[in-house]
């Protein structure tokens, strides 16, 4: 059961102390989100299998990239806990989507990093924490999470 919930918008236009990104819609299917306090801003376009442009990411593919990026992040906590450099870890990621109706089915990330100095516990210890990132586990069960270490 998805629940949903509505939130009006300020009709002052000023934004609520604790919003931390503003997205704006540009027109032909592209929108603007920006990360209030840095002012990084990420543009996303529709892929041009969905009537997009496909000259940005897609929304799904930062769907995608956030997972992958949540789970280098939590390595790395865990890997300067444990005093191993992760620096040079690197990952692939593969978006599969389904049609009907359209929402990604499964995404595949390949972590790899070929000159990891790390023991098979912390090498495990380092798996579990990506396994378990907040983004992993947010995500809907029905998105199948493939995920290979090559470390």
């Amino acid at each position: 059961m998805l629940l949903f919930t509505e939130v009006n918008a300020n009709v002052n236009n000023k934004v609520d102390p604790m919003t931390t990104i503003t997205t704006h819609y540009s027109g032909s299917l592209r929108t603007q989100a920006v990360h209030l306090k840095s002012g990084n801003t990420i543009i996303t376009d529709a892929p041009l299998d969905n009537n997009g442009r496909g000259e940005a990411f897609s929304p799904t593919d930062l769907v995608c990239s956030a997972l992958s990026s949540c789970m280098m992040t939590v390595m790395g906590i865990l890997a300067e806990r444990e005093g191993v450099e992760l620096t040079g870890l690197a990952s692939e990621v593969v978006k599969i989507m389904d049609n009907n109706p359209r929402k990604i089915k499964e995404i595949q990330i390949t972590f790899s990093h070929p000159r990891l100095v790390a023991t098979d516990i912390q090498k495990e210890k380092l798996k579990r924490a990506a396994l378990t990132c907040p983004v992993a586990l947010s995500l809907s069960e029905s998105i199948k999470q493939t995920v290979q270490f090559d470390f």
